[in-house]
Parts: C-alpha cells; sequence; structure tokens
C-alpha cells in the first residue's frame, strides 16, 4: 500500500456535498467526491465511467487543514440556455485562501499511476467548481512506508509563507485532520460524499464514515524567528555625526 499527498490551494475553493438548487454552500475541509473528481479529470475519465470511478472510490481518504481561510458569498445569475428566460437569483459559497493536504491510500500501482496523472492531466484540474483553478502542483509526495495518518502527520506545513509568519513565536502548530475509517471507530461521523456515479443523469453519492482528530507540525517560520532575533543589532546614534561636527 502507498500514500499519494496533494496540495488543495488556490484564491477560491468550494467544496460541495449535500448543497442543491439555488443555494450552493461549501464544507469547511474538500470532500472525498470533490478530490477523487480532481484525480479522476487527471486520468481522463468519462463522467459515465462508473467501473474507473470505483477503482478510484475504493482509496482511503484524508485530509488536514493547514490553512482554514475565509468562506465568502457570492451572488450569480444565469439564463436558460433554450429559452433565454432568466433563471432564479442563486447563493454560491466559496473558501478564499485556504490551503490543505490530501492523501489518498491504496493500491502502490494505482497510486503511482495517479501521481504521474496529476503531473500531465488529461482534464484540468478544478478545486470543486470549474471557475476555482488550484496553484502550484497538485502533487506533493508518494509514500510507501507509512499509512494515512502518517502521511498527514510528516507532510510539512504547506500553509502560505505569510500565515505561517502570523504564527511564528510557535514552534509546532496544531492542525486538525478528518480521515476516513470504519463505523466502530470512538467518535466517528458520517457523511455523504463517497462517490458512486458522476454521470450528469444520475449523479449519486454514498455515506462515509470520518473521525476527526489532530496532529502538531514544525512551523519552519519558527527558526527563521530565532535567528533573526540571536543576531547582535549594531548601535546606532543618529545624532552622533552632528555633535562631532560641533566640537
Amino acid at each position: 500500500m502507498s500514500v499519494l499527498t496533494l496540495r488543495l490551494a488556490g484564491p477560491l475553493q468550494s467544496w460541495g456535498a449535500s448543497a442543491r438548487f439555488v443555494r450552493r454552500t461549501t464544507e469547511a475541509a474538500p470532500t472525498k467526491s470533490g478530490v477523487i473528481g480532481v484525480l479522476a479529470a487527471a486520468q481522463g475519465l468519462e463522467r459515465g465511467d462508473d467501473t474507473g470511478l470505483a477503482r478510484l472510490a475504493a482509496l482511503r481518504f484524508g485530509v488536514r487543514i493547514d490553512q482554514p481561510g475565509t468562506r465568502v458569498r457570492d451572488f450569480q445569475t444565469a439564463h436558460h440556455a433554450v429559452t433565454g428566460k432568466s433563471m432564479p437569483l442563486s447563493e454560491r459559497f466559496y473558501l478564499a485562501d485556504a490551503v490543505f493536504v490530501a492523501a489518498v491510500e491504496g493500491d502502490s500501482a494505482l497510486v503511482e499511476e495517479l501521481h504521474a496523472c496529476l503531473r500531465a492531466p488529461v482534464f484540468l484540474p478544478y478545486l470543486g467548481r470549474r471557475s476555482c483553478p488550484p496553484v502550484l502542483p497538485l502533487e506533493l509526495n508518494v509514500r510507501h512506508d507509512v499509512d494515512i495518518e502518517g502521511a498527514l502527520r510528516e507532510e510539512p506545513w504547506q500553509a502560505a509563507r505569510w500565515y505561517q509568519n502570523l504564527r511564528r513565536r510557535d514552534e509546532r502548530v496544531p492542525l486538525a485532520v478528518l480521515r476516513e475509517t470504519v463505523a466502530t471507530d470512538p467518535g466517528a461521523d458520517v457523511l455523504r460524499d463517497q462517490p458512486l456515479s458522476f454521470a450528469t443523469e444520475h449523479r449519486r453519492h454514498g455515506l462515509r464514515t470520518v473521525v476527526s482528530s489532530g496532529v502538531e507540525v514544525p512551523n519552519p517560520m519558527a527558526a527563521r524567528a530565532r535567528r533573526a532575533g540571536s543576531r547582535t543589532v549594531p548601535s546606532h546614534e543618529p545624532l552622533v555625526p552632528l555633535e562631532e561636527d560641533a566640537l
């Protein structure tokens, strides 16, 4: 078994689960359905390829919240493509300036294949909605020596530098983790984001059991702050040259 980690970052992200009709909300973290959709797009799977989707949906999924971002709301209008009639005003919610580390665990050959596909995707990947492109490469690492819990614990903090700098006094930073688990795991919760079909005419999702936990990761900006604080600040008295001239 191997683990593929991804960095999900962009100006906007939107990870809907049960939202429908004119109010489209977003979860606080990427959904399994959304991330599997990213991998399916990279592979070039068609929406109706339920067999190929089942192969990806069998991967175990987890996500770490490195930078929670800010929830923002947008109002959108649209017209019917055939009749030209105005559609109802809709609300769309997004996460701005968020960064996540997602991880999928499964067969080593499939994980390596997905890693290669992310480097040269067939279809353009996006972060939940087509209007949300990612920044920087999506793929981070392929790990063969740890499980999904270990990968999310060992992956360096991926938050933006300005965000890390806000926590520069903290040597280690606590981060929330949502990972897929069995129903008997204490504290387990249920989400409806297990993808069953992406076909336009019958898009379906099943229930998935998840548990919330936390990890602590080193803060690289803390070391920078220590080095800056250890430097000797040269003495400077701006009035000395004026006093010397006066003499």
